[in-house]
């Protein structure tokens, strides 16, 4: 009797297991198939012939129209670079550089992927209008509060993401330690 007890824990437990991961791997798959920096992800195989399982679970859960490989990637941040979720109500500055491109945008969505920029104004922040550093480095700010220099206006509240899309990149050459992508820093929180 003991035995057959066992064993049946045992099923128990891979079934669980087995199904657990099945079902992760389908919802989520981020530290399977997605490559993390800092806060940024991405899903390296959008835009590829045939992409692996997990990256096509994402492709259907997002229902966006995806980049080709050889027009871009899409980078998303749904927490600071200390890994608390980011808030409408909050600032943040965005801090830094990107992988080497041609042209790059950052905007906010929320959960729906609905444009969060604040109404009267543009839904993205292009490269090619901000102001920088002298060593070529830049600071965005994020958030419904008026900031210095360069200044993506929200409205909403709630959670959200930042998405960071780069346009004729040489990212995808691969991920290293070394590769660089900007901080996201809270400012000011009420």
């Amino acid at each position: 009797m003991a035995f057959v007890l066992r064993l049946l824990v045992a099923i128990a437990v891979a079934l669980s297991i087995g199904f657990g991961l099945s079902y992760y791997a389908l919802t989520d798959g981020r530290f399977i198939a997605a490559n993390m920096l800092g806060p940024w992800i991405t899903w390296q195989d959008v835009g590829v012939p045939n992409p692996n399982p997990y990256t096509r679970s994402q492709i259907a859960r997002e229902g966006a129209l995806q980049l080709g490989r050889s027009e871009g990637l899409r980078f998303t941040a749904a927490t600071d670079s200390a890994g608390k979720p980011l808030d409408l109500s909050c600032t943040y500055r965005i801090s830094g550089r990107v992988p080497i491109s041609s042209f790059w945008t950052l905007s906010a969505v929320d959960s729906d992927w609905r444009n969060l920029a604040a109404p009267r104004e543009d839904l993205a922040l292009r490269s090619s209008e901000l102001v920088r550093d002298n060593d070529r480095s830049f600071r965005v700010y994020v958030g419904p509060h008026v900031m210095p220099m360069n200044w993506l206006e929200l409205a909403g509240s709630g959670p959200y993401e930042l998405v960071l899309t780069l346009y004729d990149t040489t990212a995808f050459s691969g991920f290293t330690n070394d590769t660089i992508m900007p901080s996201i820093t809270e400012e000011h929180c009420p």
